[in-house]
């Protein structure tokens, strides 16, 4: 604990809790912008004038032209009308905007816990201010990406900005269960390196799952369990699973994305034997609601691919990847302990 003070404990927790939801909004709004193909309708980054939507017809006759401007208009939405473009003009609008809303959300409390408390040792809360403004650039990175030669973002950056939106999601949770007492560590837990490397297969999938949206792998081998009429994309060569370009291909890439959540599912069974096996009973509740999450986001990513990534079941299944995220990183820190059961 950085602070023994019971009162701004209680206040820091409900900071790092409201962080943590307005964050997963954000994540599930950035998803949304992803789906509707919105991500490019705002050409320019303007910091301080972006807050402002275009309020009379003159402005968003300005950001229309803007947007013809670029490829996707070019060579995709070349028939879209100005009703059109307003619908995915007001989802970017919405996903910047809630970055200004999370940057000042986060600042005026960090700022007032470490002048006005005169707090010490929260380092890693500035790290994590650090990763907002961050995200921001990225953020003008990836959409940059787009509006040259290409109708959609670099799928490779995508990727970078949604995991570091989760890296900040989850440095804020593990703040949160350290300032708040009655998540207490287990005294005797499996070996620690297991859950860590569990959580880093976790966002390794996620990075995964970005090039999947990036590229709409998920519209193609709408089937499940094999991908066609094979286990392997039959449009391809296995040695092609080898090769940097894999990660640019998008039969490949979903291939990838089916197989690392089996991997993922039966390092849980590894888990969940271990916890199990040594009867460290305190684990016995987060490694189930682990399993619950993870059983949930297979299924759901099952649905997404079978049904031809539709924007809902899609949404859905990128809200679930939050609670698993988050259901990882309860289960390693309540068994991040020093004397550890191999």
């Amino acid at each position: 604990m950085y602070t023994v003070n019971t009162k701004i404990n209680n206040q820091l927790s409900f900071w790092l809790i409201a962080m943590f939801i307005i964050i997963s909004i954000m994540i599930v709004v950035g998803g949304l912008t992803r789906l509707t193909d919105s991500g490019l309708s705002i050409t320019e980054w303007q910091l301080f004038s972006g807050i402002s939507p275009p309020l009379n017809q003159k402005d968003w006759i300005l950001y229309f032209n803007l947007y013809k401007e670029i490829p996707e208009f070019k060579l995709q939405n070349f028939n879209m009308t100005l009703q059109e473009f307003k619908v995915i003009f007001w989802w970017e609008w919405a996903h910047r905007f809630l970055g200004r809303v999370i940057g000042l959300c986060y600042l005026i409390p960090l700022m007032y816990f470490s002048f006005k408390l005169k707090i010490s040792k929260i380092l890693d809360l500035y790290f994590i201010f650090f990763l907002i403004c961050f995200q921001g650039f990225i953020g003008w990175y990836m959409v940059s990406s787009g509006l040259i030669d290409r109708v959609d973002v670099s799928h490779f950056r995508l990727s970078v900005h949604l995991l570091i939106a989760f890296l900040i999601l989850s440095l804020i949770f593990w703040n949160y269960l350290k300032y708040q007492k009655k998540y207490t560590q287990v005294e005797n837990g499996i070996n620690s390196i297991i859950p860590l490397m569990f959580l880093l297969l976790i966002l390794i999938q996620i990075v995964i799952g970005a090039f999947v949206s990036g590229m709409d792998a998920g519209k193609i081998y709408n089937s499940w369990p094999l991908m066609g009429n094979t286990y392997f994309p039959n449009d391809n060569n296995i040695q092609n699973l080898f090769k940097l370009s894999a990660f640019s291909d998008p039969s490949l890439v979903q291939f990838i994305h089916r197989n690392l959540a089996y991997l993922i599912g039966l390092f849980y069974v590894l888990i969940l034997f271990k916890v199990y096996k040594n009867k460290i009973i305190k684990l016995y509740r987060p490694v189930n609601i682990l399993g619950f999450f993870i059983i949930l986001q297979i299924v759901l990513g099952i649905f997404t691919v079978v049904l031809g990534a539709q924007i809902y079941i899609a949404a859905v299944h990128q809200v679930s990847s939050i609670f698993l995220v988050t259901s990882s990183i309860y289960f390693f820190f309540l068994n991040k302990r020093p004397n550890l059961l191999l």
